[in-house]
Order: C-alpha cells, then structure tokens, then sequence
C-alpha cells in the first residue's frame, strides 16, 4: 500500500511540474497570412487600333476600340471567384470597405475589369444584397488621369535618361541584329497592311490587332498565315524587352517598373509594423505595367501576360517572423504558379526580399530620370529674366525723372509752389 501511494504521489508530482512548464512556455502561434497586393491584367478586350487596308474597322466592335468585351468580363469574374476560394477565412465572407482597396489605371477596360473581378470576390450577402434579382453590389475602385498616373500606367514619363537608355538600346548588337533579320518581313507587313512607319518597336500594334480579331472568329487576310502571326508574336515579346530589357536592364527597373515596386515594398513593411492597410491591395492595369515589374523582379518568363494574368504579393507571418511569396496566375485552369525571387526561396524573408530588390528601386525618380536638375536650372533661369527685367524697369524710371527735373526751366518751380499756395 505505501508502494502504490509513493508511486502515485511521483505521478503527482510529474504532472504538476509538467503543468508548470505548460504554463511557462510560449503558445506557438500558427503560420498566418496577413497582407495580400494583386496586380492584374485587364480581360480580354477589342483592338486599340487597327491599320489602313484592315477590312475589319472600329464600328466591327460592338464599343469601338480598346473595350473590355463579355469574354474580358467573365475572365475577370472568374478570376473574382478564384481569389474567393483562396483566400477563404483571410477575407471576410462579405464586403467590407476596410479589408479591400483597389485602384485601376484610369481605361475603360481597366476599371470595367476591376468592377467585373470584384464582382466574382464580393457576390453581395444577406443585408447587402440590395435587390433580391440582383447578385451584384458597387465597390469603389480609385484611379486618376492618365497624365497623373506615375505607378501603374508604364512606361513612365517623361524621363530623359530612360529615353537615353532606348536610344543605346537601338545600338545594342542585339538590336541591330533583331533589326536586320527582320527588315524583309517588316517590309512584308508593312505592304500588307498599310502602315508606313513600321518598326521593331511598333509591329506589336499588327499583331494585336490580328490577335484580337482572330479571337472573336474574324477571317484573318491570306497574309496573315500561322508562321506569320509566330512571328509576329516573336517581335511583341521583343518589343516588351526593348521596353524594360536589353541593355542596362537594372536601371531602366529604376525608372520603370522599379517604382511600382517601390510602392509594394512600402506596404509590405508597413504591414509587418503597423497592419494601417487594407489586407487585400488590388490594381488593376495592363500587360506593360506586369511586364516591367516582373521584369524589375526578374522573374519575367519573357512572353506576354496573357488577358486577366495576376501577379501575386503575399506577406505571411510565422512567430513574428514575416515572409513574402510571390505567385503568378497565367492559366484559369491551374493554381498560380511559385515565382521565386533570384537568391531567395518561395518563403522568402521580408528583409532579404527588401535587400534583394533595393537595387532596382529609385531613391529619387525625378533626379534619376535627370528631371530635377532641368527643372531647377529653368527656374533659376526664369528667376534671373524677372530680376532683370525688374533692374531694367527701375533704371529706365530713374533715368526719366533725372532728365525731367534737368529740363525744367529755372522759375518753373517758383511758379508752381506759387500757384499752389494761392
């Protein structure tokens, strides 16, 4: 009997002490997903232009030029639902003006995307289902002018040392070889179509146009055969690497795509200290602007970002430890696909993230692109012709009434005073 209550009192004794251990370790916390930032292409939509000989002209298209067509809306819709089932519990099953911020580059198509995506994300419920027959509710989505637009709408200008980095660009052994292997078929097309101003860096406006058309079920010209439209393709993949590419690749990221992503690291660090911003950041912009930041990242795979592509930003925290993953959705039929940053992993460190990629953001875009000092010099300039003009205009003054009081005539004063005591 004492045997068994030794034995028990040791048992005691042991689960007490574990309790106290319990008690005294930290809870580990779940790995956590705490910020989401969306880049995403417009859906499909009609050509923004077309050439001089295209049998098919604006009024073919039901909106006319560059419009977000019904295939471009369902595109986004179904995007909308996608990011619905993966961020399920991170999202709030209803809207909710504090989670979510989206701001759109200021097309038609971009925000009519946006409309359409959140439509998909936020399908109205209970109470804010303001019409029964109606699955749909407004969301706002921000924008501004175009010619106010220094974030989404690339490339970004004006900046006089980008345009000096594509004038070296053009004389890049690269670009001259691209040049010479395509002249005949340049003049090909250009034949073709019309068009007399053909170049390496305008012959993706052809293919879009073609592209398009060919989309919607338009015949395509004789000319216009499967080895041509490759072809064609070929030089509008080209074209987006003469954009962001090619030559000095890192400091045209500084001036380009490097200032979104400017934005991006700015949020991710503010979410990692404060948590001030929405959890889910959405913009809603073009392949261009796709382009120069993946290629600012470099991890562009070098082909266009197709109609509704999403780049994806998400910031997790484990333990208070943050991570960014990064993944890019190009197909609707499959899970976006990892993309990892060069030097890191999936699971990538915030701070060796903002490490990695501080050498393609700018410190001072104006002055990077040699704007501040132009404008500087203008307006000491403009200072130094008002000063003068100013030093002039009191000379001129002072030399006038010298020569005045000089020509009077020797009682004239006397008179005067005479006059006026009267």
């Amino acid at each position: 009997m004492a045997g068994r209550l030794h034995g028990w009192s040791w048992a005691v004794l042991l689960q007490l002490l574990l309790g106290m251990n319990l008690m005294v370790m930290p809870l580990t916390q779940a790995r956590s997903l705490r910020f989401v930032t969306l880049l995403y292409r417009h859906g499909d939509r009609s050509p923004v232009k077309t050439y001089p000989k295209d049998p098919y002209q604006e009024e073919e298209w039901p909106q006319g030029f560059g419009q977000l067509t019904k295939e471009g809306m369902l595109q986004h819709w179904e995007l909308g639902q996608a990011l619905r089932q993966r961020y399920h519990g991170f999202l709030n099953t209803s809207y909710h003006h504090q989670e979510v911020y989206v701001r759109s580059t200021d097309f038609d198509r971009t925000l009519m995307s946006a409309e359409a995506n959140l439509a998909g994300l936020f399908p109205p419920n209970g109470m804010q289902r303001f019409n029964p027959n109606i699955s749909w509710q407004p969301i706002p989505v921000h924008t501004v002018p175009v010619t106010e637009d220094k974030l989404l709408k690339f490339p970004l200008g004006p900046c006089p040392r980008y345009e000096q980095l594509q004038n070296e660009t053009r004389q890049t052994p690269e670009y001259q070889n691209e040049s010479i292997r395509n002249a005949q078929f340049l003049d090909m097309v250009a034949n073709e179509t019309g068009l007399t101003d053909l170049t390496l860096e305008t012959v993706w406006n052809v293919y879009d146009t073609l592209f398009c058309e060919q989309t919607h079920g338009l015949l395509l010209p004789p000319w216009a055969s499967p080895q041509t439209m490759q072809r064609l393709s070929q030089l509008k993949d080209f074209s987006f690497r003469f954009l962001f590419g090619i030559h000095e690749q890192a400091e045209k990221a500084r001036l380009q795509g490097g200032v979104l992503l400017a934005q991006i690291r700015k949020n991710l660090t503010l979410m990692a200290t404060t948590s001030q911003l929405p959890k889910l950041l959405v913009y809603s912009a073009h392949d261009t602007t796709l382009v120069a930041l993946q290629m600012a990242l470099d991890v562009y795979n070098g082909e266009q970002a197709p109609y509704a592509s999403c780049h994806i930003f998400e910031l997790w925290e484990d333990n208070g430890n943050f991570s960014v993953e990064m993944y890019f959705r190009n197909e609707s039929k499959k899970d976006p696909w990892p993309l990892i940053l060069p030097g890191c992993s999936l699971r990538c460190p915030l701070q060796d993230f903002l490490h990695l990629t501080e050498s393609v953001v700018p410190k001072d875009w104006q002055q990077e692109c040699q704007l501040a000092s132009s404008t500087a010099d203008t307006e000491v300039i403009v200072a130094l012709a008002v000063c003068g003009s100013i030093l002039f205009l009191l000379i001129v003054l002072l030399l006038t009434v010298l020569f005045r009081m000089q020509a009077q005539p020797p009682g004239y004063r006397h008179i005067a005073d005479g006059e006026d005591h009267a």
